[in-house]
């Protein structure tokens, strides 16, 4: 059985005149342990918790950003497979907008840093690049 984890792609709209897609950064966060990779806000799935509640619990522990500050995107939800230390793990990341860009970020001690980054920023950054590169176009129509 494959370890469970939920989180958020959150994105944000830069105000002024910068046009799309230009105007759109991602929220990464950096590890404070391991090899310090970038990932959205995500964790494990606690028994008897449903995803949803484990994105949304995950992304205020790690981010200090509540489901106030999200705007879900619906009908998306994105499922990452990959090997951690041999074994299976997947991540399922639902889309959402941070509906104020000034909302500041509170880091728990399991990050180090983070930054909002432009897709091409995001895609060399995160250790999963496809899954920006596969979301940018979503966001511009949102």
């Amino acid at each position: 059985m494959a370890l469970r984890a939920c989180g958020f792609i959150i994105f944000r709209r830069l105000t002024g005149c910068v046009p799309p897609p230009d105007n759109i950064e991602y929220l990464l966060l950096q590890t404070s342990y391991g090899e310090h990779h970038w990932t959205p806000p995500k964790g494990h799935v606690d028994p008897g918790e449903d995803d949803l509640t484990t994105a949304l619990r995950e992304t205020e522990e790690e981010a200090g950003l509540k489901a106030e500050h999200l705007g879900i995107i619906d009908n998306f939800v994105w499922n990452l497979n990959y090997e951690v230390r041999g074994k299976p793990k997947q991540v399922l990341y639902w889309l959402a907008e941070l509906k104020d860009p000034g909302t500041s970020v509170t880091l728990s001690d399991e990050h180090q840093d983070y930054r909002w980054a432009g897709l091409e920023e995001a895609c060399s950054l995160a250790q999963y690049q496809i899954f920006f590169c596969s979301v940018s176009t979503l966001c511009q129509q949102v």
